[in-house]
């Protein structure tokens, strides 16, 4: 088959692609890029306008003009390149709002996608339209839409997440809805909103190569390392307030025994590396199940603080911690984490359990292959 995949955010479709080339077909990816993690993508686009004078004057010409010159400038970067975009079996799309155009110059892309390539299928792994307004209706719903509700985060820095509100998104939604094949959730997080949803095709679990991840198997442990990784753009929305409070108490508590390491919107080669010697990683405390960041640390036998809740374990029928479930509470966080230093040899079973689960749910070729069977049926 030949397959295009569109937009890269978390390296979910780099991993992909490397499944699918396993199994034999021709793949491209299409994307951004995004910001400082700095992903491959074989077809880039260039966004402009996005920081400094340069994204002032394009704010101020759009409240004089309503006319979006970051949109605009994607269009034409599509427009010379539309030829790339025809002749697929299959397109994936990584969100609604893919190659984040307003909703005229978005459809007008979606429109020449549509008419010119056999199939297309939508993910759901981050805010779109089902997503956002699923928690807005139920704000007791774990999800990262909480501290927003709690007054944590401004509007004008949660635009990603309050566009799909609009009503221009909410006609962008139903376009694609019409038009797609279906819509796959990559987590529990997105599946639980898409339930009773008619295009909706079921859970794919986010694909992981394992290959790029040896086993980094975890012996007798002297000093425990915790990680925590902080994207500065969503701090709040991943709870790194949480864990930033949690850390400072174990620090008094544990001098000698723990070494922790922070770091902020690191490119992600350089992201990976750095955590390589943590038994310990701090992820996120607002999901149901694991993003990208945790499952690769998952992969290397990390213990990972994420979203590991009840209906996840029930969802893969666990009977044994494969992460350690993260709750936006900074006493929590403390008494497990002491707990595990306490406990050494708790973290080394965890570590392996973790491998285990990825390689048993997670295997990149495995989940390419159940990426075929849903796309070709």
């Amino acid at each position: 088959m030949k397959i295009l995949l569109i937009g890269e955010y978390s390296r979910l479709h780099n991993s992909l692609k490397e499944g699918l080339e396993k199994n034999g077909h021709k793949v491209v990816i299409n994307g951004f890029n995004d910001s400082f993690k700095n992903y491959p993508v074989d077809l880039k686009f260039i966004k402009k306008f996005e920081n400094g004078i340069l994204k002032k004057l394009k704010l101020l010409f759009l409240n004089l003009t309503n006319f979006d010159i970051s949109s605009y400038y994607t269009y034409l970067q599509f427009k010379k390149n539309k030829k790339k975009f025809e002749g697929f079996d299959v397109v994936q799309l990584i969100n609604e709002n893919s190659f984040f155009c307003n909703y005229f110059y978005e459809k007008k892309i979606l429109k020449y996608i549509f008419e010119n390539n056999k199939k297309v299928f939508l993910l759901s792994c981050g805010e779109d339209f089902v997503y956002v307004n699923y928690n807005f209706e139920h704000r007791d719903n774990k999800s990262i839409l909480q501290p927003y509700f709690e007054g944590k985060i401004e509007d004008k820095n949660f635009l990603n997440a309050l566009k799909f509100r609009e009503k221009s998104f909410k006609k962008l939604h139903n376009y694609i809805y019409k038009n797609i094949i279906g819509v796959i959730a990559s987590d529990f997080d997105y599946h639980i909103p898409l339930q009773n949803n008619l295009k909706y095709l079921g859970l794919i679990p986010n694909p992981i190569n394992i290959d790029n991840f040896p086993e980094n198997k975890m012996e007798a442990i002297d000093k425990i390392i915790i990680f925590h990784g902080i994207n500065s753009f969503s701090y709040y929305k991943k709870g790194n307030d949480f864990f930033d409070k949690a850390l400072k108490i174990i620090k008094e508590k544990y001098p000698n025994k723990v070494e922790i390491i922070v770091a902020r919107s690191l490119p992600y080669k350089d992201y990976i590396l750095l955590y390589n010697n943590a038994h310990i990683v701090l992820d996120q405390v607002y999901a149901f199940d694991q993003g990208y960041n945790a499952l690769e640390a998952m992969a290397k036998g990390k213990v990972v603080f994420t979203g590991a809740e009840m209906e996840f374990e029930k969802h893969y029928n666990l009977s044994k911690k494969v992460a350690l479930n993260a709750l936006p509470n900074v006493d929590y966080l403390v008494q497990q984490l002491t707990y595990l230093i306490e406990n050494p040899i708790e973290i080394i079973e965890i570590g392996k359990q973790a491998r285990t689960f990825i390689e048993k749910e997670h295997h990149y070729i495995k989940i390419a292959e159940k990426y075929i069977e849903k796309w070709s049926n």
